[in-house]
């Protein structure tokens, strides 16, 4: 028998990828799965909203900010086959939460223990940058599913939009607003009813290439979000 909360999450995720709420991101995820890069043009392009991917029964959550153009958008899964998508999978499996180092297609082999992978908006905003208002309209979508996963402890904010956005989800799970700045490394508590949070930043190239984020200081924050999901 299936369990209810894989249930839930299974018909979660038939929901967000037959979302069609904001235009912008629907004209532009469709362009870019239309016109493609030249280097994947015998690709058919996923081009529509992409769903979370993990352990359901993980009791840490990593959160990004979008898919990318030709990464998520392409291969209609989070964190694949781009360049962030590498870092972080590469970091994870270091971790002891991934079975391999890569992450390039949905059908690679790639399983994920004790963490489930988020974004906090599905569509590829142009220019990687959602409207605070696409940004509002996918929030729902991450607050039903923190809920739905049962054995949530600890959320890894990827960046400072993911890490404003697991804020925002959080003050709507809880009994009232919960506050934070953004610290690389930091440990958020927000008493015993909400997961805790940590703070990391994107693994994004700009952000790997110019040496803000190594990957031992991701490898040391996912496994510090890692023990603290497990304590």
């Amino acid at each position: 028998m299936v369990d209810s909360h894989r249930e839930q999450l299974a018909a979660l995720t038939d929901e967000i990828v037959a979302c069609r709420m904001c235009t912008r991101l629907v004209d532009w995820r469709e362009k870019v799965g239309s016109e493609k890069r030249a280097s994947y043009r015998d690709w058919d392009y996923w081009a529509k909203p992409v769903p979370s991917f993990g352990d359901p029964d993980a009791s840490l959550v990593l959160l990004g900010l979008a898919p990318a153009a030709h990464g998520g958008n392409r291969t209609g899964r989070v964190f694949t086959g781009d360049p962030s998508a590498s870092f972080l999978t590469a970091a994870m499996h270091r971790a002891g939460l991934a079975n391999q180092p890569t992450s390039e297609h949905r059908e690679d082999g790639l399983a994920l223990t004790g963490v489930y992978v988020c974004a906090a908006v599905r569509c590829v905003p142009p220019g990687d940058k959602p409207t605070p208002e696409e940004q509002r309209a996918c929030l729902p979508y991450l607050v039903r599913e923190l809920r739905i996963l049962p054995n949530l402890k600890v959320i890894l904010a990827l960046g400072h939009i993911a890490f404003r956005a697991a804020l925002q989800t959080l003050s709507e799970m809880g009994p009232e607003k919960v506050r934070g700045k953004f610290l690389h490394g930091e440990v958020y508590r927000f008493g015993p009813s909400l997961p805790m949070m940590v703070a990391s930043y994107h693994p994004s190239p700009r952000n790997t290439n110019t040496g803000v984020l190594s990957m031992d200081a991701l490898v040391k924050v996912i496994k510090q979000a890692k023990e603290l999901s497990l304590s």
